[in-house]
């Protein structure tokens, strides 16, 4: 039983003493829980719902009656959940329209991961910046299938000069998982780039996010000079 644990050992007390990072996903899970079910203490309901689903992230990406139909689970907790999650996307959000966001590189990763990690079809979205480099916009603009989305570069420089920003970072998802850039990822960077040029908007990366990872053409050298 939980209460038979070493007091520094159980979730909300190792968090405290230890920080949130010393926990596993069945203990911050467990954390959300709060309490378990008849013959089940809150840990040992987590780890059961982690194998069911396969993931913290496929527990996220869960419809409302995928959810509820766990024992343990049920609209409370789902609503509670979509809350976290929407208040952590807009924390990440505060931080990147801060002012002094784009300093860091990984505030940056970690918005866009929040924004995109979970999109089941292909997202393409572009994050337009003044020329300080803060955020004057983040906006998805183009919706494709499991495998591709349709991109137009003048769409994209028309809400460059809506917004009269100065430079962008490019983005999408790749719901496969797989954090590399294709051949027609690289074909779309480059028009993009000759597109933006034209106006003097520079293009300062282009983020793949394929779950919790991130490929990043700046950071490949793929972009141009």
């Amino acid at each position: 039983m939980l209460k038979d644990w070493l007091t520094n050992e159980k979730p909300r007390e190792k968090l405290l003493n230890k920080g949130a990072s010393s926990l596993s996903d069945a203990e911050l899970l467990a954390i959300f829980l709060r309490t378990g079910v008849k013959g089940c203490h809150v840990v040992d309901l987590a780890q059961q719902l982690l194998k069911s689903f396969g993931s913290i992230s496929s527990i996220y990406r869960a419809t409302e009656s995928e959810f509820c139909q766990h024992r343990g689970l049920g609209m409370a907790k789902y609503v509670q959940l979509q809350a976290c999650l929407e208040m952590s996307t807009r924390y990440l959000a505060e931080q990147l329209n801060s002012g002094e966001a784009l300093s860091s590189s990984q505030a940056t990763r970690n918005y866009l991961i929040s924004e995109l990690r979970h999109e089941t079809r292909e997202v393409f979205a572009v994050m337009f910046l003044d020329n300080q480099h803060q955020i004057l916009k983040f906006e998805r603009l183009f919706f494709g299938t499991i495998d591709a989305a349709a991109v137009y570069p003048r769409v994209v420089v028309e809400q460059a000069l809506k917004y009269q920003a100065a430079a962008v970072i490019l983005t999408h998802n790749h719901p496969s998982g797989v954090a590399q850039a294709s051949i027609a990822d690289k074909q779309i960077t480059k028009r993009l780039e000759q597109a933006l040029s034209l106006i003097d908007i520079r293009v300062l990366d282009h983020i793949i996010v394929a779950g919790n990872q991130c490929y990043s053409f700046a950071e490949q050298g793929e972009l141009s000079a």
